[in-house]
């Protein structure tokens, strides 16, 4: 659901840092909010403040939330933990080959250009009729 953001309560928080966050406001700007944060149904934030500073940077006016029905302390610090624990970063290689990967689809090659083309004909032609 969408919630006002000037509607969030940013209590006391186990991250004292938030970093840098202009590559997740360029993120936010670009592709937009890919994952809700999470708030308790008071409306304190128990998960996702870089991403609502940024929105906030971004003058954004909602956000997109889940609320957590357990109030619990312990379940709030381990929500928050475990949002930033489990967590993976790409491996370099990873990152190589899915940046290949845009490169190739952004500029391809003439056979790819054929078969997007006949590709896009047959969607065209024989793709679902709206009614």
């Amino acid at each position: 659901m969408q919630l006002s953001i000037n509607k969030i309560k940013i209590k006391k928080r186990v991250r004292k840092d938030l970093g840098d966050l202009t590559p997740l406001v360029n993120s936010l700007r670009k592709f937009g909010q890919l994952s809700p944060i999470l708030i308790d149904p008071d409306y304190e934030l128990i998960a996702g403040h870089r991403r609502l500073e940024s929105a906030k940077r971004l003058g954004w006016n909602s956000i997109e939330v889940i609320v957590v029905q357990d109030e619990s302390d312990l379940l709030k610090l381990e929500l928050e933990l475990e949002e930033n624990i489990q967590r993976r970063n790409l491996s370099p290689d990873e990152i190589s080959d899915g940046i290949n990967t845009i490169h190739r689809l952004m500029n391809p090659n003439i056979f790819m250009k054929i078969i997007n083309f006949f590709k896009r004909l047959f969607k065209l032609l024989f793709g679902k009729k709206r009614r």
